[in-house]
């Protein structure tokens, strides 16, 4: 399997799996950040559904996918016509259940601030059984990654799979991860989660307040 990272411009962080370990036993009690209201989840680490890519772009390319999560929905306008095989892609996965019941597995909230998603055996270094190219990279630049935006994260040029993270303020990043992407509603979800920090302190890890998609709603 690829290991997916994100890297901080020529900075690369990688974690190993164990830091992406979920505790055993009961469920935490739901938490409340103001307005967010995130319930227990049952979600683990799993071996995800195989979902065959899609052979070749649809007439109409997604638009929204909504990622129904244990903290409430985040919706995510996409880019469209500047990111076809992207969203085809994650389009593809989506409607096959792969997403399903899969734990947001790394928070980072020093230097770079994201939250990553997409991998439902939640060890940083699951994918489906395919990549495909970059597309849609923005400049290099101060925040050319800002708050709201939704990229893909790889492992190198064209390793792109089903991990993506969400940017929950400006970060500036090599202009390496295809954007696809933008946070319309929720975006208070992955910022309590954020502000929850990571499990075990610092700045690196898995969330300390557990995030999970149970399903994704894409439309046309």
């Amino acid at each position: 399997m690829k290991l997916l990272v994100i890297a901080a411009l020529a900075i690369s962080v990688t974690l190993s799996p164990s830091a992406f370990a979920e505790p055993k036993g009961k469920s935490a009690k739901p938490v409340k950040f103001s307005s967010v209201k995130c319930k227990p989840t049952k979600a683990v680490g799993h071996t995800p559904r195989s979902v065959a890519p899609a052979e070749k772009l649809p007439r109409r390319i997604a638009r929204t996918f909504t990622f129904e999560t244990n903290c409430g929905s985040i919706v995510v306008s996409t880019v469209g016509a500047r990111a076809p095989i992207t969203i085809t892609q994650l389009a593809t996965l989506a409607r096959g259940g792969y997403f399903n019941n899969s734990l947001c597995h790394r928070l980072t909230n020093q230097g770079l601030y994201v939250l990553q998603c997409g991998d439902p055996t939640a060890t940083g270094s699951g994918g489906p059984n395919f990549t495909y190219r970059d597309e849609n990279l923005p400049n290099e630049g101060l925040n050319n990654y800002p708050a709201g935006t939704v990229a893909m994260a790889n492992s190198g040029p064209g390793t792109n799979g089903s991990q993506f993270f969400l940017v929950f303020a400006d970060t500036t990043l090599g202009a390496n991860y295809t954007i696809w992407g933008t946070v319309t509603q929720g975006l208070e979800i992955v910022k309590a989660i954020a502000r929850a920090g990571v499990k075990g302190g610092g700045a690196d890890g898995a969330p300390n307040q557990a995030i999970a998609i149970k399903r994704v709603i894409v439309t046309n």
